[in-house]
């Protein structure tokens, strides 16, 4: 299966810098951290088919103040909704919110931040394993 994380986040470092918002798109917290970022993450999900993945993953938006962390994660979440396509050579089957928008400010830093939460339905290939 492809790596959905890795999709997911070329797609929308693309996608909002297209849209007029480029800030870095990341699957772990950088260091040092810029003060607006987003990060992608995979909390699981199931194999849908024997050549699709459902992966499950969270949004974070962070940002210097509340509203704009809302604002950025409302981006995040309307660019998530019509990700369906051909994405970095994957084929996205379609997005289904399993979170809406909610203020969560980060523990260690107290930098506002929002998160939402999703399934993306991607076509991966079929692996031939070896029986021996």
């Amino acid at each position: 299966m492809p790596d959905a994380v890795a999709v997911v986040t070329g797609y929308l470092r693309s996608a909002l810098a297209a849209a007029g918002d480029p800030v870095p798109v990341v699957s772990r917290i950088p260091s040092p951290r810029p003060s607006r970022f987003v990060r992608v993450e995979r909390l699981g999900g199931l194999q849908q088919t024997v050549v699709s993945d459902r992966a499950r993953l969270d949004f974070h938006a962070w940002a210097a103040t509340e509203s704009d962390a809302h604002d950025l994660c409302a981006l995040v979440r309307a660019l998530v909704h019509v990700i369906p396509g051909v994405r970095g050579g994957v084929t996205v089957y379609r997005a289904t919110e399993v979170g809406g928008p909610q203020w969560l400010p980060d523990d260690e830093t107290s930098q506002p931040r929002y998160a939402c939460a999703a399934e993306i339905h991607m076509r991966g290939r079929v692996h031939e394993i070896p029986i021996s």
